[in-house]
């Protein structure tokens, strides 16, 4: 049982000393106990499943695809989205939910966005509308289970329950899907679900996602390897290195397209991947409505060597994401080689920026009231705004006309007492002009403008990334995620790089996380190696020694002189850790006639950490072991610690040597 005194303490206090609150002598090292295990024991691969189904939630649109395990090659992919808008690739569809006004869920994209468009104005206020909520995950200092999202009337939601609903319809659009294909029921226990996040997420997030999952039945917590979450570049760079070379255009080669976006996958006359003849009928045969189906093994590997590098930069709606990874032959494993880097730079600064231009013009105050009293009317700006974006390109020399609303024009007038044509002929924005046919009229120059805070943050990062000494030679640099589709980012990208390599931009950029989610699930063990994120150890006491412990930490027990509050480092942040590695310590208690064992474990994003009650270190898991009634008849009872790395998931546990007992935990980065 917990103390009295430990169950008040809450975290907003320093760390006290494990020994001092728990009333018990915690536990010492023994020594020698550092023990690392072999990187070749692999974690056991758990059950086989008949079918991997990834979901690619983004910030501004998400899909799903699948692949069965006995037709690995065979990757199924969203056609089309109903509801799609004019110009745009709609293989994926806008991460938009709708609840109903006693917060039921309604909706999930296309199909939320157009209801809630639908509705009479004073109905609307009562829905719950919510879109770009991914990236409240991101930016939560202190996310926890109980964080709360803004719908666009105002309204407050758990953040955990709309993530639930989200990956919920998914779950049901999928299983419907595949019960469609088989012809009959699918079962879900038959499915490994793959849930792609960005690599730059702090383990909270990751671990929320996680959570969500559980809340959707996807997986459970008993059964925790039915669900994988990968980090999208990663899960890019597998599929990147599988392209063939009519399946990308290098940057380095041609000119770039601008019609890149478009429904014709990218550019000019490329084609899908065409079938080998063999296949064909499997694909005639299964060939679904809305899926279509891709092989995918490339003539890209036959140009990689061993040790080769490159970048992955993954630039989404909300975040932009860079990855070095090595490759190791034969199998073409690959080694991370430098912690995920990056931030949210990602497409939605421009909708921001645009947002910035639309207050200077027509006021921060009108265009606060219009999106809660006209919530309906700022989607369609919006939507009208990414239109438009997507033709942005460095050498158009033409202007982009942006419809505003009637509701806009007329709430305006109402809110102001005079039109929308005197606000711009009032403001000094002069290269947003009024057309007479209800737009604004932006020079590409304007446009561009919008581009450049958000360009500007991916260049300056690419910079410091190349700068790296342990970066290096990079052979390809992979430009993957929606908003990798921008001519004026590629441009960018290619004058930074100046030649220094090989800049590769898949056809179907938006959906090469998706792709590359799908060969994770059925392949996992590919990623061989990850730089650890964070610190981890256990608080434990050490004899003090005069001089080099501070004074404050002294404890004397029963005439031992301890040091409290040490930091015993299971793994430092930024080294290497095999996937499914086991890290291993031995301890013993400091008093022998201890009947329960208290071990905590904490956390640091610092490299170096000597004592927990240092800032930034947190609890983040405790193992307690009932060792009443329990002799041993070694001189010291050794209680071995073991931690091992999974995914995005840690798991430690504690052994009693001398009499079997094991207790186990996960991690908990949500509820310390």
């Amino acid at each position: 049982m917990m103390s009295e005194k430990e169950a008040i303490r809450t975290d907003a206090e320093a760390n006290p000393s494990p020994a001092k609150s728990i009333g018990d002598p915690g536990i010492t090292p023994l020594s020698p106990s550092h023990t690392q295990q072999d990187e070749t024991e692999q974690m056991p691969s758990g059950p086989s499943f008949v079918v991997v189904v990834a979901i690619d939630f983004g910030t501004t649109s998400s899909g799903y695809a699948y692949a069965f395990a006995k037709e690995p090659e065979c990757i199924h992919v969203m056609r089309r989205w109903e509801g799609g808008d004019p110009g745009v690739s709609n293989q994926k569809t806008p991460t938009t939910i709708l609840l109903t006004p006693d917060r039921k869920f309604h909706s999930f994209g296309y199909a939320a966005r157009d209801f809630y468009h639908d509705l009479d104005p004073s109905e609307s206020k009562l829905w719950l509308y919510l879109e770009k909520f991914k990236m409240k995950l991101h930016t939560t200092a202190n996310l926890s289970i109980n964080t709360d999202l803004h719908a666009a009337n105002g309204k407050r939601v758990k953040a955990l329950d709309i993530f639930a609903y989200a990956l919920a319809f998914f779950k049901e659009q999928a299983l419907k899907e595949l019960s469609d294909q088989t012809g009959s029921e699918f079962d879900n226990n038959d499915v490994r679900w793959v849930i792609t996040v960005p690599a730059i997420w702090k383990m909270p997030a990751k671990q929320f996602m996680r959570e969500a999952a559980y809340k959707a039945a996807l997986a459970s917590r008993d059964a925790p390897e039915q669900l994988i979450i990968a980090l999208e570049p990663e899960a890019a760079s597998i599929y990147c290195r599988k392209l063939r070379l009519h399946q990308m255009v290098d940057l380095g080669t041609q000119t770039t397209h601008n019609d890149l976006g478009t429904n014709d996958n990218v550019g000019s006359g490329m084609t899908q991947v065409s079938p080998s003849p063999a296949k064909e009928h499997v694909r005639r045969n299964r060939q679904s409505r809305t899926f279509l189906v891709e092989n995918v093994i490339g003539e890209l590997w036959s140009e990689l060597e061993e040790g080769d590098r490159y970048v992955v930069v993954d630039c989404g709606g909300g975040t932009v994401d860079l990855t070095v990874h090595q490759i190791r032959l034969p199998e073409g494993h690959l080694k991370e080689l430098y912690k995920a880097s990056g931030g949210p730079y990602g497409s939605l600064g421009i909708d921001y920026e645009f947002e910035k231009l639309l207050c200077k013009i027509f006021g921060q105050d009108f265009i606060d009231q219009f999106k809660i009293k006209r919530p309906a009317a700022w989607v369609d700006l919006m939507i009208a705004f990414e239109s438009r974006k997507r033709a942005a390109a460095p050498d158009r020399t033409n202007p982009l006309n942006i419809n505003l609303p009637f509701s806009f024009i007329d709430y305006y007038k109402k809110f102001r007492g005079h039109s929308v044509e005197h606000a711009l002929r009032k403001s000094n924005v002069d290269f947003v002009k009024w057309s007479s046919q209800g737009m604004l009229r932006m020079s590409p120059d304007a446009m561009n403008s919008l581009f450049k805070p958000t360009i500007d943050h991916i260049i300056q990062h690419l910079t410091e990334l190349f700068e790296k000494p342990e970066v290096g030679e990079i052979k390809f640099l992979f430009l993957v995620g929606g908003f990798a589709e921008s001519p004026l980012l590629q441009q960018a990208v290619q004058n930074m790089l100046q030649g220094r390599s090989r800049v590769i931009i898949p056809h179907d950029v938006g959906l090469t996380i998706l792709k590359g989610a799908v060969l994770f699930g059925l392949d996992p063990s590919i990623i061989k190696v990850r730089r650890s994120p964070l610190t981890y150890g256990v608080g434990v006491l050490n004899r003090f020694v005069e001089g080099k412990h501070p004074a404050d930490k002294l404890l004397v027990k029963d005439g031992t002189r301890w040091c409290t509050d040490v930091f015993d480092t299971f793994i430092a942040a930024d080294q290497s850790v095999a996937l499914g590695e086991k890290v291993k310590r031995s301890y013993t208690p400091a008093k022998p006639s201890q009947q329960v064992i208290v071990i905590h474990i904490y956390c640091s994003e610092d490299e170096n950490v000597g004592f927990i009650s240092q800032p930034g270190v947190r609890k983040c898991g405790t193992l307690r072991l009932d060792v009443s009634g329990t002799k041993t008849v070694a001189p010291r009872r050794e209680i071995q610690t073991l931690m091992q790395f999974g995914d995005t998931e840690i798991r430690a546990m504690a052994l009693d040597v001398s009499t079997g007992r094991t207790v186990k935990s996960s991690i908990d980065f949500l509820g310390q």
